[in-house]
Formats: C-alpha cells, structure tokens, sequence
C-alpha cells in the first residue's frame, strides 16, 4: 500500500507488522514519534499479543530487551545518541548473550555541547559491541530494513541496530510503499528461539566465563559476524523477490562502472550525492558512489571489488575520531590494502551542518584534481577556530569553548570553507 507518512510512523507500522511480542521504550528525540507510534497501536488493539513497557531509561529499555528476549520473545526497542551511550553496558550483554534483539537507532549527535541534530557519532561509537549495523538510505529502505532485521537477527541470535539519519529521515514525510501482513509473514516466520529460558528446561544464560573459554566465546561473535555477510545479501534477495523492490545486502554502488572517482558514504546524505554526481557526470567528469549498507558486518570483500579499478576515493562520513580522523575511512582502506590509489577523508554534516550540492561540488572538483588533503572538515569555518586558539594561548582563563564560538558566529559573516 503506497501512502504518504513520516518516517518514524512508517517505521512503527513496519516494526508492527514483523508481530514484536515485547516493545520496551523511553523516549528520547529523534526516536520518540516511532516507540509513540508503537505505543498507540498496542493501546488500540491493532498490534496484538504484544506487550508496550514504559521504562525509566535507556538503559531499563536494554535491559528490559534482554530479559524478553532470553525468554523467547520477539523483541523491538528504538533509541539515540546519549540514549545509546546510555545503553553501553547493557547493549554488549544483549551482543554477548547472542540476543536477537532488534533496535531503531535514530542518529544524532553526541554532547557536550548540547545538540539534538543528525550525524552518525551515536552508532559509530558502537561499532565493537558485537551488534550488527545496517544504514538506510531513505525511509523506504528504513521500512524494509527493519523487516530484514528481524529476519537477520534470529536466523543468526545476533542483535540488530537499523540506522536512519534523524530527524533529515525520522521526520520527513514522503511516499513509500507498505507491505501487506501477508507478504511480512511469509517472509519472516514466526520466532524460534536458538536459546531460551524455560522453567522445564533450566539453563544458566550469562554465566562467568574464565580465560579458559572468554576468547573462543568472542570469537565466535565475529564468526557469527563473518556468517552475516553471507546471509545479509541472501535476505535481501529474498526480500527483492518477495517485496518486489530491492533494500539492504551489503552495499550499492551508483554510476560506479568507469567511475575514476568514487564517493563512499552511508545513509540519506546519499540522496544528495547522486543529485550532485548526476549533474557532475553531465558535464563529463567520471563520478560514481558507492553506499555502504551494512557497516557492522563491514564488507571489506565488496568494497574492495567496487573501488579498485578507481584512481581515487573520497570517503565522505558523519562522523570521526578525535585524534585520529575518519572512522568509516579507516575501514575502506583497510579493504584497498596493497592497491595503489589517491584516498581521501572528508568529515561533513556534523551536529546536523547541511551538506549542500554546491560544497560537494568544490569538494569534489578539488578532488578531482587531487587537491583535498588527506583528511578535510566540509565547510569547516577556519576563521572561527582560528579565533579560538588565539584566544586560548593568550588568555589562561579564556571561557567556555561553546558559548565562544557561539557569539564569534553570529559576529562573523564570512562565508565557510573546505579546510584542513
């Protein structure tokens, strides 16, 4: 049924229809309109048996998901940036355990400073938990995702996080298509558990383990992992075939084929780089994207066979590693070790800065002509920052760095840059 929603109503209507038998939430923004939605079709009767849990926190909602799903119950719950960090503890148990929980993250930012907007640093920041991470480019591919999740999750008794970009995704409304019961029935069958607490049956789940078997024990969540990248695509196939559409597997490339230059990103800001690479192609420079779907596992195999015939890669991520630089960069050159070619970091969209077609086309002109630096910030107001340090190494107590840059923004006007 094709119809016009917000996203995050769209993502409760398909997290319904996969029959979640338990749904523990705490609000938190840009997740709070999903885990509402849910609420409102347990209340009304239209999602059924299930039961809605109203917890205290982030961290009771992972809890809560853990204990469900050890006693055998389909399990769903939704967070966010602090909401996630909240969750840390909890959320390597759920991995631990093999749980397979399925979870919307929702991604925004990480404070301080205070910011509500997207970026991708909530998830990024989970990347070792053991969960797998699938990314969603719009709000259609965010509703069959989920329904791929829980395929994915309890084939393997592996957790499962869906991201979607906050609030640019979650409160967008658009047009897409929802499947029928039927169709997400026949496509996900009901929950066998691989473990299950059971009073006729009593095991010990979560028990201490000693260095005589904690290695093999983690071990095997990354073989589990390593499985996924099997399954991932087949579930996608299936879902082609079923659905009529294609979502999910493990990456997409678009207009890649001669590419001499490719863009690698995940998530909607995708959206926006086919738009700028269309009208790039069109005046004869040879672009090409490649998203990445499925981040955890990381498809270091098919990301390789996608870039290496490119002379240079530019990875465009919202998100990095203070210290370091590019977090999904450090990811794409380990696929590319041993092939020689220009690779380039550009940091962009962070706390929910717009990434525009015109600052990706001077990024990507630039690029073109290897001009970037290794490592770049889209649109990085240099002037401001500048400002800052010399006010750092002239003043001992110079002030709150935010609350700075804060009143020397809306004193400056000067138009922001590529920088270094």
């Amino acid at each position: 049924m094709i119809s016009q929603m917000e996203g995050s109503q769209a993502v409760a209507q398909s997290v319904a229809l996969c029959r979640p038998e338990v749904i523990c939430a705490y609000p938190i923004s840009p997740q709070t309109h999903i885990v509402e939605g849910l609420g409102a079709l347990v209340k009304g009767g239209k999602l059924a048996p299930c039961e809605f849990l109203n917890v205290e926190s982030e961290f009771a909602a992972m809890s809560v998901a853990i204990g469900s799903s050890a006693t055998g119950a389909r399990t769903y719950t939704a967070t966010a940036s602090q909401g996630l960090l909240f969750m840390v503890e909890a959320i390597y148990n759920a991995s631990g355990l093999g749980l397979p929980i399925v979870m919307t993250v929702a991604n925004r930012a990480i404070g301080a400073p205070i910011n509500i907007w997207n970026d991708h640093s909530d998830s990024m920041s989970q990347r070792d938990c053991g969960w797998l991470q699938l990314f969603a480019e719009s709000n259609q591919e965010a509703v069959d995702l989920h329904i791929q999740a829980f395929r994915l999750a309890e084939e393997l008794s592996m957790p499962v996080m869906v991201c979607m970009d906050g609030f640019i995704l979650t409160h967008a409304y658009e047009q897409l298509e929802l499947p029928s019961q039927a169709q997400v029935d026949r496509f996900l069958p009901p929950y066998e558990p691989r473990q299950v607490l059971d009073p006729a049956e009593p095991v010990s789940i979560g028990a201490m383990v000693g260095p005589e078997a904690f290695m093999e024990v983690r071990y095997l969540a990354h073989a589990k992992q390593t499985m996924a990248l099997e399954l991932i695509p087949e579930i996608a196939a299936e879902f082609a075939a079923e659905f009529g559409r294609a979502a999910g597997g493990l990456t997409r490339g678009y207009r890649i084929e001669d590419a001499e230059t490719i863009v690698v990103a995940l998530g909607s800001v995708v959206g926006t780089l086919e738009e700028t690479v269309d009208a790039l192609r069109d005046a004869g420079e040879k672009i090409g994207i490649l998203s990445i779907r499925s981040y955890r596992p990381f498809p270091l195999a098919a990301v390789r066979a996608a870039l290496k015939g490119a002379k240079r890669v530019v990875v465009l991520e919202k998100s990095f590693s203070v210290g370091m630089g590019g977090v999904v960069s450090a990811d794409v050159r380990m696929a590319l070790s041993g092939i020689q070619l220009n690779g380039y970091t550009v940091v962009a969209g962070l706390g929910g800065r717009p990434i525009t077609q015109a600052s990706l086309r001077r990024m990507l002109a630039d690029a073109v002509e290897d001009k970037l630096p290794p490592l770049s910030f889209l649109d990085l107001n240099r002037d401001v920052v500048d400002r800052q340090l010399e006010r750092e190494a002239r003043v001992r107590r110079s002030g709150p760095v935010a609350e700075n840059l804060l009143r020397d923004v809306s004193g400056q006007t000067k138009k922001p840059e590529v920088s270094a």
